[in-house]
C-alpha cells in the first residue's frame, strides 16, 4: 500500500487589492474608455450619481448678450441679403427644368456597395444561362475584399458539382469584369490580367511580371536585364508602369474606417506661455448621493441596509478620489513634458529633445511604471499636431557640441540625406554614418540601417535609378 505525505511548499505571489486594481485601470484608461467605466460604476453603484453642472447666473447673462450680439448681426446680414435680391434682376425661383435637375442630383447619390455586390450586378447584367449563373455566384461569394480568389477552383467545382473545365470559364468571365484584376488568384494573375486588357499581352512589363516577380520585388534590374536581354533603364521603365498597376483591386470598394483620436491633453501659446489643459468634459463629475447619506442616518434602516451602503459609499469615494489622482498626474506629467520639449513646441519634430521616463518620474514624484501607465493609449494636441504621449519619450544621443539630439530627430537627418541623394549613385549605410559624424552626430552603421527600415527606405542598391 503506497504511503501517503504531506508537502509544504513556500512561495511569495503579489496579488493587488480589488481597488488598487480599479485605480491602475482607471490610470490607464484613455478617456472615452474611462466615460465608459464611470457609466458602469454608475449603474451599478446607486450612491454614485453625476453632477448636474448648472450653469451660475453669470454665464446664463453672458449666453444672453452673446446670442443676442449673434442674432443683430444674422438680422442685418438678412436684410442685407434680401435688399439684394430685390435689386437683383436676374433672381427667380426654381424652373421645373432646374427643379428636375436639382432631383436628379439627389437621385445620384448611392449607396455604398460591397465588392460582392458589384460582380452580382454585373452578373446579372451579362447574357449568362441561369445554369453557369448559380456557379459565377459562388466563384464570387469565394473572392475576398482584395479581389482574389480564395480556395482551390477543384474545391469550387466539386461544391457546385459541375466540371473543373465550366469552372475554369466562368472565372475566366468574370476576370474580365470591373474592377480590372478581380478574380486573381495570386498578384502574378491579378497583374497579367491587367496588362493584358492593356493590350501588353507578351510585352516587356508582361514577361516581367510572369517570370521575374520575386526578382522585380527585390530591384534587381541589371539581372533581369541580362536575362531579358535588354537594358537596366528599359527595365526600370518597365517596372515603374508595373507599379501603377492595383495590387488589391478589390479595395476600393472597402471604406476606410474613421478613427478619430479624442486627445486627453491639449497644449497651446497663451500670453508668451505653453499652457495645458486636460479634456474633462467627456468624463462625468461624480458626487455620493444625498439621498443614501439620509438613509444611514435613519433610526428604522436595519444594519444590514446599513451596511450595504456604507461599503457602496466607501466605493464610490474610492472611485471618485481615483479619477482625481488621474487627471492630477496626467496634468503633472504633461506639464513637465511641455517644460522640456519647448524647442519641439516651436520648431516642430525636428527639435525633439531626448526624454525618458524616469526622467518624467523623477521630476513628477512617481514610479516610472506609473508614467508608463499614465501615457498608454493617451494623445496631446499640440500646435504640430496630435501625438501620442509617448511620442516625446525618446532615446538620444550627444553631438560632438554637447548639444543633445533625440533618435527622432537623426530619423529626420537620415530622411533628409536620402531625400537629396543623387538617385544614379544613392547613398550607402556607410556613407550616411560618415554624413553624420561631420556633423557632429555619432551614430553606428547599424543603427543607421535599423532607422532605415523603421522609415521604410530600401537600401542603396534597391534605390538605385538606371
Amino acid at each position: 500500500m503506497p504511503s501517503l505525505s504531506q508537502i509544504q511548499n513556500l512561495s511569495q505571489q503579489q496579488i493587488l487589492a480589488p481597488q488598487l486594481q480599479q485605480s491602475l485601470l482607471i490610470l490607464q484608461a484613455p478617456v472615452l474608455e474611462l466615460r465608459n467605466l464611470i457609466q458602469q460604476e454608475i449603474q451599478t453603484n446607486p450612491t454614485l450619481e453625476e453632477e448636474s453642472l448648472e450653469p451660475t447666473l453669470e454665464d446664463r447673462k453672458r449666453e444672453h448678450d452673446e446670442f443676442q450680439e449673434e442674432f443683430e448681426r444674422l438680422a442685418k446680414l438678412d436684410e442685407e441679403w434680401r435688399d439684394y435680391m430685390a435689386q437683383s434682376t436676374s433672381y427667380s425661383s426654381r424652373t421645373p427644368e432646374e427643379e428636375e435637375r436639382r432631383q436628379f442630383f439627389f437621385d445620384s447619390l448611392v449607396r455604398e456597395e460591397t465588392l460582392q455586390q458589384h460582380l452580382l450586378e454585373q452578373i446579372g447584367s451579362n447574357d449568362i444561362p441561369e445554369g453557369d449563373r448559380k456557379v459565377a455566384e459562388l466563384l464570387v461569394g469565394n473572392i475576398d475584399e482584395r479581389g482574389f480568389l480564395q480556395g482551390s477552383l477543384d474545391d469550387i467545382a466539386l461544391t457546385s458539382g459541375l466540371g473543373l473545365e465550366e469552372v475554369e470559364r466562368m472565372l475566366e468571365i468574370i476576370q474580365t469584369f470591373h474592377p480590372v484584376g478581380v478574380g486573381a488568384r495570386d498578384l502574378r494573375d491579378c497583374l497579367l490580367i491587367q496588362l493584358k486588357r492593356l493590350g501588353k499581352e507578351g510585352s516587356l512589363e508582361w514577361r516581367i511580371v510572369d517570370r521575374f516577380l520575386d526578382d522585380l520585388g527585390k530591384r534587381r534590374f541589371p539581372e533581369m536585364a541580362r536575362r531579358l536581354s535588354t537594358t537596366p533603364e528599359n527595365v526600370q521603365r518597365a517596372a515603374n508602369f508595373i507599379a501603377t498597376l492595383d495590387p488589391n483591386p478589390g479595395q476600393i470598394f472597402t471604406s476606410d474606417p474613421n478613427n478619430y483620436v479624442l486627445p486627453d491633453v491639449t497644449v497651446e501659446l497663451s500670453g508668451g506661455e505653453w499652457l495645458i489643459s486636460l479634456n474633462g468634459d467627456q468624463i462625468p463629475h461624480l458626487r455620493i448621493s444625498n439621498t443614501y447619506k439620509d438613509l444611514m442616518s435613519q433610526e428604522n434602516s436595519t444594519s444590514d441596509v446599513k451596511d450595504y451602503i456604507r461599503d457602496k459609499i466607501r466605493s464610490g469615494k474610492f472611485l471618485i478620489k481615483s479619477i482625481h489622482q488621474r487627471q492630477q498626474t496626467i496634468s503633472n506629467i504633461a506639464t513637465e513634458i511641455i517644460a522640456r520639449q519647448r524647442a519641439f513646441l516651436g520648431a516642430g519634430p525636428s527639435a525633439l529633445r531626448p526624454m525618458t521616463m524616469v526622467q518624467v518620474a523623477d521630476a513628477v514624484g512617481v514610479h516610472e511604471t506609473t508614467v508608463s501607465r499614465a501615457i498608454s493609449g493617451k494623445y496631446m494636441a499640440t500646435p504640430h499636431g496630435v501625438f501620442e504621449m509617448k511620442y516625446f519619450f525618446t532615446p538620444g544621443y550627444k553631438t560632438a557640441d554637447g548639444e543633445s539630439l533625440s533618435n527622432t530627430s537623426v530619423k529626420g537627418e537620415i530622411a533628409e540625406l536620402v531625400r537629396s541623394e543623387d538617385h544614379r549613385n544613392p547613398l550607402s549605410d556607410k556613407e550616411i554614418v560618415d554624413t553624420l559624424s561631420s556633423r557632429g552626430i555619432p551614430i553606428a552603421r547599424r543603427t543607421v540601417a535599423k532607422y532605415r527600415a523603421e522609415l521604410n527606405i530600401l537600401p542603396s542598391n534597391m534605390r538605385k535609378l538606371y
